[in-house]
C-alpha cells in the first residue's frame, strides 16, 4: 500500500518544490508536501493535507474552530457547501487542487505557509456520490482524514430540527445563527423544543447511521482517525490525539462556540413521551439517555 502510494504521489510531487526535510521518517514522506502557491513562497515548508469528514450538526463547526486556533493549522471551512464545486468529479478535484496548492482564499484561510492545510466536508455534499474517485484522489495526494461523527443520532436530529426552525424564523434579531458565541444567544435558541414525527424517526436514524457507516467503509483505505463528538467534549485528550495524528506540536486549543442544547435530551423535545415509546425496545433505545 505504501509503495503504491509513493508511486502515485510522484506526479503530484513533481509539481511541488524539490525539498527534503531530514526530520520526516521515510514512512511519512507520502503525507508531507512542499506546495508552490501562486501568490507567495513557502521556502520548503513541509505541509500535511487533511480533510474533516462529518455530517451536519455533529460538532464539526466547533471542532474546526478548535483546530484553527492552532498556529500551524489552516482549515478552510465547508468548501463544498457550494453546489457548483461538487457538480462533478472534475469540479471537485479542481477545487481540492486549489486548496492543497495553498491558493484558496477565504476568511478562514491563514494564507501563509502552515504545517497542516485542510477543509471540512459533509458526507452528503458529493463526497459519497463520488467516493471512489475522491478516495483515489486522497490516496494520490497523500491526504489524511479526520472523521468526526456523533454517537447519539437523536441529539443530532434535535439539533437539525432546531437549526431548520431558526433558519425560517430567525430568532436572533432577524438573523439565522447556526453557531453562537454568547450564552444568552444559545439560551434563546434552546427555548425551541421540536415536535418529532415519530412515524419517520426510526427511518431517519437508520439513514443517518448508514451514511456514517458508508463513509467509514468508503474511505477505509485512507490514513484516518475516527472521533466522536461526545468523546471530544468529555475528553480533551482526544484533541491531543488529533495533533499527534497531524504530526503537529501539542498546544491548548480554544473555540468561541457556545453549546446550544445543554439540558437533558428529554427537556429539548416537545413530545418526549411519544419519542420514548417509539425508541424503547429498538436498537436506538440508548439514545434516550442523552
Amino acid at each position: 500500500m505504501l509503495f503504491g502510494l509513493r508511486q502515485t504521489n510522484m506526479i503530484e510531487k513533481e509539481r511541488e518544490q524539490p525539498c527534503h526535510h531530514p526530520g520526516v521518517p521515510e514512512t511519512e514522506t507520502p503525507y508531507v508536501h512542499f506546495p508552490t502557491p501562486n501568490t507567495y513562497k513557502c521556502a520548503c515548508t513541509p505541509v500535511r493535507f487533511f480533510a474533516i469528514l462529518s455530517m451536519q450538526r455533529s460538532g464539526s463547526g466547533w471542532f474546526e474552530t478548535l483546530l484553527n486556533s492552532h498556529e500551524n493549522i489552516s482549515s478552510n471551512g465547508e468548501i463544498f457547501s457550494v453546489k457548483d464545486r461538487r457538480s462533478n468529479v472534475t469540479a471537485i478535484t479542481q477545487t481540492l487542487d486549489k486548496l492543497y496548492n495553498l491558493d484558496w482564499v477565504s476568511s478562514a484561510a491563514k494564507n501563509e505557509c502552515t504545517a497542516a492545510v485542510g477543509l471540512k466536508w459533509m458526507l452528503n455534499q458529493g463526497l459519497m456520490k463520488h467516493h471512489q474517485e475522491i478516495a483515489e484522489y486522497f490516496n494520490r495526494r497523500g491526504v489524511s482524514l479526520i472523521f468526526l461523527l456523533r454517537r447519539n443520532l437523536l441529539q443530532r436530529h434535535v439539533s437539525i430540527l432546531a437549526n431548520d426552525y431558526d433558519r425560517n424564523t430567525k430568532q436572533l434579531n432577524g438573523t439565522h445563527k447556526a453557531h453562537v458565541h454568547h450564552r444568552g444567544q444559545a439560551d434563546v435558541l434552546a427555548q425551541y423544543k421540536p415536535t418529532i414525527d415519530t412515524k419517520l424517526l426510526i427511518a431517519e436514524l437508520k439513514r443517518s447511521d448508514k451514511l456514517a457507516a458508508d463513509g467509514l467503509v468508503g474511505f477505509k483505505k485512507i490514513r484516518s482517525i475516527v472521533l466522536y463528538y461526545e468523546d471530544v467534549v468529555s475528553n480533551h485528550t482526544k484533541l491531543t490525539d488529533v495533533l499527534d495524528f497531524l504530526k503537529l506540536p501539542n498546544m491548548k486549543l480554544s473555540s468561541r462556540h457556545v453549546k446550544i442544547h445543554t439540558k437533558r435530551l428529554r427537556d429539548h423535545i416537545d413530545n418526549w413521551t411519544d419519542v420514548s415509546n417509539t425508541l424503547n425496545g429498538t436498537q436506538y433505545q440508548s439514545f434516550l439517555n442523552g
